[in-house]
């Protein structure tokens, strides 16, 4: 259908137009894609066998949907997809404050055009990109604010009597007629305000000051909810539940490769970040890491959740954070560096909520210890893994490193070395260099000092050696040799 040929009403049903529900709309569009194995929701990773799927059923069933779940998981991202379900042009009345439909009008507005012009009445066409609305509830949202109210004004110009239902204006869910419409955080919404919407989910009626208008809105409602809110800030109200077809779970991602996926694709990074920095893929499976246990940190609430937004502004950092070193030594390019994962503490302290143990200890040292608690869960993929308890005479593959350090005075690690410098350095340790050699024998010649400075971290974790900072940099020192000094 030739929407440009198509101004009137009459050419519309020349046209043999024939009128559709948004539920329908989605449910026709859908089943065409899922005949054509085509992804409805493009650039969503780890859902495909839980959250999509149950998703789809629901549109299938013309259900209105509640997406729950903790914050960071794709709720709103999901919702705002569904347009892409939409028919890319639909007609409505020129005019009309409600998108009416010109064979199914509903306003008085729409009505009375279409009784005084006939198939004269005009027409204009909205692209789907235009019929989704979204409104985060908070406290302060009125009846007024979604629904609508009186408008003494419009009745004072049209000198009209409170008793004309013309005097009313109407709000943001009238005004989305026949449009998806988003409320997110709906715990946040005020009980009697989730009142208010009962209707219009089940009959289509809405009140405003006494008026009872049969505006059978035609309307996809998709509400998000964190279930953290449903205690600390308030609840779904149980026949407001009862009238919302589909509640679906939504979770973390399970394992770190869809982590990474989701960080490489969400991370705000320009061309040059990205060419400059050279990033091993271990450093980024460390990254995902730090949230996973900051997931099950006994400092962190976990009814909270801990979001992937965390990941992505800890990526963004990182980068950051070698770039600025760069820029500094005037460096065409640089090596990440393991101590690169100080300039990410300030995203994950503003991204965790700590419980009172986590209070006590402080957001920065929560931070740090995640990056260790990391460190020491992806050794054992590298290197032989380092047990807690063992024999006094026990040899292990790390001693020649630890005595290195034990006869040395202390190895300092500038933060802002320049990368020959860098290399040079970590290259003088060489007990360093025959670990690397004989357990990662493979690895790449730009991520071995990584891998190295991983190494030396990873013994701090374990107790085998000590980490101190200082203005510059850090400071490493065999155990026992730190604690003499200290004395």
């Amino acid at each position: 259908m030739n929407k440009d040929n198509i101004k009137k009403l009459g050419d519309l049903k020349k046209a043999g137009y024939e009128s559709k529900s948004i539920k329908e709309e989605l449910r026709d569009n859908l089943k065409d894609k899922i005949r054509k194995g085509e992804n409805a929701f493009e650039g969503i990773h780890g859902y495909d066998y839980t959250v999509i799927p149950e998703l789809e059923r629901a549109i299938l069933s013309r259900h209105n949907i509640n997406l729950l779940g903790l914050r960071g998981q794709a709720k709103t991202r999901l919702a705002r997809l569904m347009v892409n379900l939409l028919d890319e042009w639909i007609p409505t009345i020129e005019g009309s404050e409600i998108n009416d439909d010109p064979l199914k009008p509903i306003s008085r507005f729409a009505k009375d055009l279409i009784i005084a012009k006939g198939d004269e009445t005009p027409i204009e066409w909205i692209h789907r990109e235009d019929r989704f609305f979204e409104k985060l509830a908070t406290p302060d949202v009125t009846v007024a604010d979604l629904i609508g109210d009186v408008d003494p004004i419009k009745a004072a110009n049209l000198r009209l009597s409170y008793a004309d239902d013309r005097v009313i204006h109407f709000g943001m869910i009238p005004r989305a007629n026949r449009s998806i419409f988003v409320i997110n955080e709906l715990p946040d919404l005020q009980a009697r305000i989730q009142v208010a919407l009962f209707n219009i989910l089940q009959e289509g009626d809405i009140q405003i000051r006494g008026f009872k208008l049969r505006l059978p809105l035609d309307m996809q409602f998709v509400f998000t909810a964190n279930p953290e809110d449903y205690t600390n800030r308030g609840s779904i109200v149980t026949p407001l539940k009862d009238r919302i077809g589909s509640q679906i779970l939504t979770h973390y991602p399970e394992n770190i490769e869809i982590a990474k996926t989701i960080t490489s694709q969400e991370a705000q990074l320009d061309k040059r970040q990205r060419e400059l920095v050279h990033v091993p893929e271990m450093a980024k499976d460390l990254l995902e890491q730090v949230s996973f246990e900051a997931r099950d940190s006994e400092f962190i609430d976990h009814k909270s959740g801990v979001s992937a937004r965390m990941s992505i502004t800890a990526f963004e950092n990182l980068l950051s954070t070698a770039e600025r070193r760069a820029i500094k030594n005037g460096e065409e390019n640089t090596l990440l560096r393991f101590g690169d994962f100080l300039g990410v503490i300030p995203s994950i302290t503003g991204k965790v909520e700590l419980v009172y143990e986590g209070e006590q200890e402080g957001a920065a040292f929560v931070a740090q210890q995640l990056i260790g608690d990391a460190v020491k869960t992806l050794f054992p993929d590298y290197f032989p893994k380092i047990e807690k308890l063992q024999k006094p005479d026990a040899t292990t593959p790390y001693d020649d490193l630890v005595e290195w350090f034990f006869e040395s005075s202390g190895f300092e690690l500038p933060d802002d070395l320049p990368d020959s410098d860098y290399k040079e350095k970590l290259d003088s340790i060489e007990p360093l260099n025959k670990l690397i050699e004989k357990y990662q024998p493979e690895l790449k010649a730009e991520d071995k000092y990584f891998m190295k400075e991983f190494l030396l971290w990873a013994l701090v974790e374990f107790k085998k050696l000590s980490k101190q900072r200082f203005s510059k940099g850090l400071q490493f020192k065999d155990l026992y040799g730190s604690y003499i000094s200290g004395l």
